[in-house]
């Protein structure tokens, strides 16, 4: 192997969901996940702490990238529509080739208690975000976590329709449809 190898986080990323989907989690080392990958046990530990963060990457990058599309929403924009806005923008990251990964990744994080623990700390980090940067707008705290936990719950909707094979839409348009049922659903609450 060489000393340098170009994607090596990619390429770690996609040996270790192929492993974890063929032979569970909890069943595969390491050291299996750098040798799929054609890289080195040194080589993983340079990109990822454990084998757990693999399929977590990209958190902070989200959070910011949510961060900074609210605070870029329209001046007069509504809490939610900032929240839209945001949606938006994330969506645009969601290639259609990228699709089958990213089922099969959900699917190993739904097979394991642990990583489904995982997943909904990463979903309530990313919340408590937007909740932030919505009372940085000047929205009111509690108004700010409402729409914050809507919009969240919007992202998973729309995640999980979009995982769907017989799914044909974008994930930007499921989003923005996603929000939309939820914003009337709690309209039908009053």
């Amino acid at each position: 192997m060489s000393r340098w190898e170009p994607h090596a986080a990619e390429r770690l990323g996609l040996a270790a969901v192929e492993l974890f989907a063929e032979r569970g989690y909890d069943n595969v080392t390491v050291v299996e996940i750098a040798e799929r990958a054609g890289l080195t046990r040194r080589t993983f530990f340079r990109h990822f702490t454990d084998k757990r963060e693999i399929l977590f990457r990209g958190q902070d990058a989200y959070r910011e990238m949510f961060a900074t599309a609210i605070a870029s929403a329209p001046t007069g924009a509504s809490p939610l529509e900032a929240i839209g806005v945001a949606l938006t923008a994330f969506a645009a990251g969601f290639d259609q080739d990228r699709r089958e990964f990213l089922a099969m990744r959900q699917a190993v994080i739904n097979d394991n208690h642990d990583l489904r623990e995982r997943d909904l700390l990463k979903t309530n980090t990313l919340t408590a975000a937007m909740a932030t940067a919505l009372t940085d707008r000047g929205v009111e705290p509690f108004a700010a976590k409402l729409a914050a936990n809507i919009g969240a719950l919007a992202l998973g909707d729309a995640f999980n329709e979009w995982l769907q094979p017989t799914n044909r839409e974008s994930m930007a348009i499921l989003a923005e449809q996603a929000l939309r049922r939820l914003c009337r659903a709690a309209a039908e609450l009053s």
